[in-house]
């Protein structure tokens, strides 16, 4: 069957593939395609869709792209880079400056076919440091934005020609904290484009089978299995295609994980029928030795991306299948937050997405049966193919482990670079009644798709949950040099921030996975465990006391595919059973609540 399709031209963002994710939820088939395709390409499509960029459109970035889209009959619809494009091609102009992160007020101008079922006022999601201040003939104001209360209007937050069909949204319609983003994006491919809805997962399964048994060949799989919801579902995808006697399970205790975690992974292979070829191997002694001294993020990443190549081969050679395909449960955040398409900045290298990885990649020696599908629809996938409940939606837990959760430093920090933040940080928390600081430490963000490893902002003060996100708001984008709010637990504001000398340990870990299966085990007796997407529990050799002891921060938040996420709320109940607890284990000094959106600052701190 010939299916109606729409092209979404990737110009590196960090959603262009979601547009299209979303795209095929609405049935219509979407299609990335590159800027430079030739525009012939692009002539069978129904519509096409301009996707973000780590470019900057004021100042002429990326700005050699097939322009010839712009004299197709076909509709065209911008998401904030491809939206500041379309305004400039059409006589506007496009400045830098206006920028906006994270939950802006959306403010319709008039009715139009775009907007058909989504009220005047509602909530968008914006990441950008440009933004359109003028647009050209032809051209209309459809929307406006505010980001928080007081704030100065947004100009050109929606535009759009019904003469030419060009659209463009200066926010992400596709991401889900968008609220009425899905609404948005099925009016312009239904509505607009015209599309008829016939594409299905289903269909999408059925590829995706004819695609595994069409690489592998006659060959077999070699699966790195941690026991998560992606590389369980890729296991039986791959079972299914290949049979059980083509599929080869590896678990490796890396050293890196939750307490009790490998022995509940093998007895929930066991129980799930998957242990007919499963082999197990304690390396975490590999993993503990190559990160010993080691304190930067993406080093660490590294190391134990390689580390766990070498351990594969190792155990492939010594079980006689070293001629077998390496398998991966890799979804899509993970290659795009690596840099992994043309355009795309590098936000953190995933421990899947290491060099050798990648050459390995290139010899068709790996296969990644979920590489296009987002948390979602991992999940989707795995409910239809009788993935028990409880693992479909089990908390996501980084390949890396606790080792991007154990925060690592060599004790010095700049306090020349610390003290204009912090001027600027407790003036504007002053007015919502709260004291500020700036910690001493950095973590890993993500701003108008561009990497940032910036510092935290600490905010104390008793008010409520709502006023102290918005604060946070509102710190974060008129601070230079921060990507993150943190709340303090604690009852007092620390009079002592002092960054102390740490590596990644045995003693170390053993104290996080203790703190980890607090904040856990909290969440599921107070009913919390499904409703919150995932959180992170972070150690961070911050020491608020004289004795040396550490920091812990606990980042609750909601999201569906990762690319997004909003600080998730605590009941005070469990706050305060997390104080009692996470507070009187011996080595730690203070506890931290992170209330920072995604962006600016990605799930992980590193």
């Amino acid at each position: 069957m010939k299916h109606d399709a729409v092209a979404v031209v990737d110009f590196g963002g960090q959603y262009a593939h979601l547009i299209a994710t979303k795209v095929r939820r609405h049935r219509v088939l979407a299609e990335i395609l590159q800027p430079e395709d030739a525009v012939e390409k692009f002539a069978a499509y129904k519509g096409i869709i301009l996707s973000g960029s780590p470019s900057l459109s004021s100042h002429g970035e990326d700005s050699e792209y097939t322009k010839a889209v712009y004299d197709l009959e076909i509709p065209i619809l911008g998401l904030c880079f491809g939206h500041q494009e379309i305004a400039k091609h059409y006589g506007g102009e496009v400045i830098h400056g206006g920028r906006e992160w994270g939950a802006a007020d959306f403010e319709l101008q008039r009715e139009h076919p775009l907007f058909k079922g989504i009220p005047r006022h509602s909530k968008v999601w914006m990441s950008h440091f440009d933004s359109v201040a003028a647009v050209g003939p032809d051209f209309e104001e459809l929307g406006i934005s505010r980001l928080g209360s007081g704030e100065q209007r947004h100009r050109y937050a929606a535009i759009g020609s019904d003469r030419h069909r060009r659209y463009g949204f200066q926010y992400h319609p596709e991401v889900d904290d968008t609220e009425f983003g899905d609404r948005m994006l099925a009016n312009f491919v239904l509505e607009i484009c015209g599309c008829r809805p016939s594409w299905t997962m289903d269909r999408y399964i059925e590829e995706q089978m004819a695609r595994i048994t069409a690489q592998v060949g006659d060959d077999s799989v070699f699966l790195l299995a941690s026991g998560g919801v992606d590389s369980t579902v890729a296991a039986i995808l791959l079972g299914r295609a290949l049979g059980e006697g083509r599929l080869n399970l590896l678990h490796v205790d890396n050293g890196l994980m939750r307490k009790d975690e490998s022995r509940e992974v093998l007895g929930l292979f066991r129980r799930m029928g998957l242990d007919k070829n499963l082999h197990f191997i304690d390396a975490s002694t590999d993993f503990l030795a190559a990160l010993a001294g080691v304190t930067e993020p993406e080093q660490k990443r590294a190391i134990i991306g390689n580390t766990f190549v070498e351990v594969f081969q190792r155990e492939a050679t010594r079980l006689g299948i070293a001629d077998h395909l390496l398998g991966q449960g890799t979804i899509y955040p993970d290659t795009i937050e690596t840099g992994g398409t043309r355009r795309a900045d590098t936000i953190k290298t995933h421990h899947n997405r290491v060099p050798i990885i990648e050459e390995m990649i290139a010899a068709g020696k790996v296969i990644e049966p979920l590489a296009d599908l987002y948390k979602v629809e991992v999940r989707e996938l795995g409910e239809k193919l009788g993935v028990p409940h409880d693992l479909v939606w089990r908390h996501p837990f980084p390949g890396p482990g606790l080792g991007v959760r154990l925060l690592c430093s060599d004790g010095t920090v700049s306090e020349a670079e610390l003290a204009e933040p912090r001027r600027q940080a407790r003036s504007l928390a002053a007015a919502f009644g709260l004291d500020a600081d700036i910690l001493p430490i950095r973590s890993v963000g993500v701003k108008a798709d561009l990497r940032c490893y910036e510092h935290p902002v600490l905010l104390h003060g008793a008010v409520d949950f709502d006023t102290l996100l918005e604060a946070a708001g509102t710190i974060l984008r008129r601070t230079e040099g921060v990507n993150r709010c943190v709340w303090n637990l604690a009852e007092a504001m620390p009079q002592t921030l002092s960054l102390l000398p740490a590596t990644v340990t045995r003693e170390r870990l053993d104290l996080l996975r203790e703190a980890d299966h607090l904040v856990m085990d909290g969440l599921r007796r107070h009913g919390l465990y499904e409703e919150i997407w995932q959180c992170p529990t972070v150690l961070v050799p911050l020491s608020l006391d004289e004795r040396g002891r550490e920091t812990v921060i606990v980042r609750p938040i909601y999201s569906e595919r990762a690319m997004t996420a909003s600080p998730a709320r605590l009941t005070p109940a469990l706050l305060d059973e997390l104080r009692r607890h996470i507070l009187a284990l011996p080595g730690v000094s203070g506890l931290m609540l992170d209330i920072t959106t995604k962006p600016p600052a990605t799930i992980e701190w590193e």
